[in-house]
C-alpha cells in the first residue's frame, strides 16, 4: 500500500475488503486526501462515502484527480456532448446490471477502476454487491491455484452490447484506447490476474463478459468457470451496499467483481459513472 501523509478514517467492512470513509468531503477533499483514498482503493478495494455534495462536474472533477477517464462506455453514448465521460445507468432505458460482472472485461486494457453516483434512487431495493476476487483466489484450494494460474479465457462484448452497437448506435460507438469502437472484437485475458500495484492474484473471470476457456473442452470450461463463479461469489467474499441519496462508491475494478439487485419493480434508478483508464491484465505466467 502506498505510503500517505493523511490518514483516513475507515470503517471496515470485512477483515481485508471493503469500507465506508468517514467524514470526508469528496468535493473538498485535499491533495493529500485524495492521495490516501487512492491508497485505500488498492487495499480495500471498494470504498463508500455517505452524504456527499457531488453534481455532474463534481464528478468528473473527482474523477481526473484520482486518474485518467475513459470515455462512458466504449458502446454505449454518454450522458450529454459537455459530459463524454460520464455512463448514466438508467433503469427507464433498460440500465441494469443484474448479473454478476467486472467492468469492460471485452477490451485489451479493463478500465483500472469505476466512480458510482447515486443520482436517482427507489424507495428500496437496487442494493449493488461486490466480491473480492483476491480473497476469492486465496481461498482457492491449492491444487486449483495451480490449475487456473495457467488458463487463459476469451472475453466478448457482443451478448449484452452487439445489438446496442449496431441498432442504436449504427456501429460506431466512442473512442476508446484512440479508436472509434466499431466493432466488439472477443478478447483474451488471464483468468488469473496479477494486480499490478501489489502484485496480489485474483480471479479475472466474469459471468457477465467471459465466454470460454482457451484450450479445453466445453464442458471442461464450462465446469471450470462454474467452480470459479460459485467461489468468488460465496458471502465470506462480499460486501453489500444500500444506496442512500448522496452516496459514492469507487472500486478497484482490477481485484472485484459487481452485482446490482433489480429488485425494484417499475421504480426509476439511475446512477452515474465514471470509470478510469487502465492496463492490459497479466497473469502469473507473464
Amino acid at each position: 500500500m502506498t505510503a500517505t501523509t493523511v490518514e483516513l478514517r475507515l470503517d471496515p467492512l470485512g477483515p481485508r475488503f471493503g469500507a465506508d470513509v468517514l467524514g470526508l468531503d469528496l468535493a473538498r477533499a485535499s491533495d493529500e486526501e485524495i492521495v490516501a483514498v487512492r491508497a485505500a482503493l488498492v487495499d480495500r478495494k471498494v470504498l463508500f462515502f455517505r452524504n456527499q455534495s457531488l453534481d455532474v462536474d463534481g464528478q468528473v472533477r473527482l474523477g481526473n484527480r484520482l486518474g485518467e477517464l475513459t470515455a462512458s462506455h466504449p458502446v454505449i453514448g454518454p450522458l450529454s456532448e459537455r459530459h463524454q465521460e460520464i455512463y448514466a445507468i438508467d433503469s427507464a432505458d433498460n440500465g441494469f446490471a443484474d448479473v454478476w460482472h467486472t467492468d469492460v472485461t471485452f477490451v485489451r486494457r479493463p478500465p483500472m477502476g469505476s466512480i458510482l453516483r447515486a443520482v436517482t434512487l427507489p424507495p428500496s431495493g437496487g442494493d449493488t454487491s461486490w466480491a473480492d476476487s483476491q480473497l476469492a483466489y486465496e481461498s482457492l484450494h491449492p491444487g486449483v491455484q495451480r490449475l487456473v494460474d495457467g488458463l487463459t479465457a476469451v472475453h466478448d462484448g457482443n451478448r449484452e452490447f452487439g445489438y446496442y452497437l449496431a441498432q442504436r448506435r449504427n456501429g460506431r460507438g466512442n473512442e476508446w484506447d484512440g479508436e472509434i469502437v466499431t466493432r466488439l472484437d472477443p478478447v483474451e485475458h488471464p483468468v488469473v490476474r496479477v494486480h499490478p500495484e501489489t502484485g496480489r492474484k485474483g480471479i479475472f473471470v466474469n459471468p457477465g463478459f467471459t465466454s470460454h476457456i482457451v484450450g479445453v473442452s466445453d464442458a471442461e470450461s464450462r465446469a471450470i468457470l462454474d467452480l470459479l463463479y460459485a467461489h468468488l461469489t460465496k458471502p465470506e467474499h462480499i460486501v453489500r451496499h444500500r444506496w442512500q441519496p448522496g452516496d459514492v462508491a469507487m472500486w478497484d475494478n482490477r481485484s472485484t467483481s459487481h452485482y446490482a439487485n433489480r429488485d425494484y419493480g417499475g421504480t426509476r434508478r439511475v446512477m452515474h459513472r465514471i470509470t478510469l483508464r487502465g492496463d492490459a491484465p497479466v497473469g502469473p505466467a507473464a
